[in-house]
């Protein structure tokens, strides 16, 4: 069952949920930088990362029906809709971008919920995952909403996307400072050394697949593409390099 609506605002107004959004919408905009001109989705529980995101020609707001939903943005008309998340009341292909937050881990089925997000997203459009690490000490703390469900790896990930016809594209992580609120104002500080002396104790994966065809077709059964992960931990190619958005570019290492 899902965490609460309100449990889940209330978290993210504390000094750790902030700071959990700051980190995460730092590697958010490591990814996908300027929006201009784009239309975007959040599914979940997206609105702290969309608020950062007006520059949108469109920004939309879904939350699950388990879930429960509240106003997004606050200051102006409504852009929220609560749905069933595996029949999005959305038409085919119609977002460029895609932000999944608090939305696989509770899910009772995660690979349709990963599928109706690729029928949603237009042809090169891109879809993130913010998830628990499996490997972090979020998913264990049940004082978040990071500590709710099942959490992921990243090679987990990547097959949950292939299997719903979409291609694993980058990945990063966030989240290396323990979800205790004492410790959130030494979080950004922690974060790089985090990153460099426990890479996989990270609180969440980050992981963003692109959508490379127009219809769902039956994949050919050839080994799956690794990631190569640096100490860096900016996002990383995951075996091809789909066509961008003009003004749109992703930081990343080649092969």
């Amino acid at each position: 069952m899902r965490r609460d609506v309100t449990e889940i605002r209330s978290f993210y107004g504390s000094a750790l949920g902030q700071t959990a959004v700051r980190l995460i919408g730092a590697r958010l905009n490591d990814a996908w930088g300027p929006l201009t001109g784009q239309d975007v989705l959040g599914l979940g529980y997206a609105a702290p990362w969309l608020e950062d995101m007006r520059e949108a020609r469109r920004a939309l707001c879904a939350m699950p029906f388990a879930q429960g939903a509240e106003a997004w943005p606050r200051s102006a008309r409504s852009r929220t809709a609560l749905v069933d998340e595996t029949a999005l009341p959305f038409a085919t292909g119609v977002f460029d971008r895609i932000l999944a937050v608090h939305a696989i881990e509770e899910a009772t089925d995660p690979q349709a919920l990963v599928r109706e997000l690729g029928r949603v997203l237009k042809p090169s459009g891109r879809l993130v995952l913010v998830v628990a690490g499996r490997g972090g000490l979020w998913a264990g703390n049940e004082n978040t909403p990071f500590g709710d469900g099942r959490p992921y790896s990243r090679r987990q990930l990547e097959r949950l996307v292939r299997e719903a016809e979409l291609e694993p594209f980058a990945w990063s992580q966030a989240l290396f400072c323990p979800p205790w609120a004492r410790l959130a104002g030494l979080a950004d500080g922690l974060e790089p050394w985090g990153a460099r002396l426990v890479p996989g104790a990270a609180g969440v994966v980050l992981l963003e697949a692109v959508k490379t065809q127009l219809a769902l077709r039956p994949r050919p059964a050839t080994a799956p593409v690794r990631a190569r992960r640096t100490q860096a931990l900016q996002p990383q190619p995951a075996g091809m390099t789909p066509p961008h958005p003009a003004g749109v570019d992703i930081r990343r290492e080649h092969d």
